[in-house]
């Protein structure tokens, strides 16, 4: 499955479904559901500029959405306008995508996991977890959700 880094404390408001639209600096063809990974670093500035007082999972996956359109921005004017679904502070008003999401939730466990840039590949089964209940429960979990009301 795919997973993206996003610093705390975006990665904690994609997952609550507050903050709909992630900006980078870069395009991407991936459509569809993909982890969100906290890496280990947390803006603290934005944390508090946002006035968000919690203590932050960094260093796992800690959710997941879905990536269903990517809007291009041609000006800081057009970035500025959607500072409600973003909360990026002004200094990232230089990102030109917005990867638009939906269907954002949190996992019940995070799964203890390290970065990378862009996309990539996380294989869950693959990831060495200590207790494997966790990760059995974490599957299930996942299972389940998929086929709530689908029947």
């Amino acid at each position: 499955m795919k997973c993206l880094s996003v610093s705390q404390p975006f990665a904690d408001l994609i997952i609550s479904g507050k903050k709909i639209i992630e900006l980078r600096n870069w395009n991407t063809n991936f459509r569809g559901e993909f982890l969100i990974h906290a890496p280990l670093k947390i803006r603290i500035d934005d944390v508090k500029r946002l006035k968000i007082n919690k203590k932050f999972v960094t260093g796992a996956i800690i959710g997941k959405a879905e990536l269903y359109d990517v809007k291009k921005y041609n000006s800081s004017k057009e970035v500025s306008n959607d500072k409600k679904l973003h909360y990026a502070s002004r200094n990232f008003y230089s990102k030109s995508f917005g990867f638009i999401l939906k269907n954002a939730k949190p996992l019940r466990v995070p799964i203890p996991c390290k970065g990378k840039l862009g996309f990539f590949d996380v294989e869950l089964s693959k990831i060495k977890i200590k207790n494997k209940d966790i990760l059995t429960d974490i599957i299930d979990e996942d299972y389940r959700y998929q086929w709530i009301g689908h029947h």
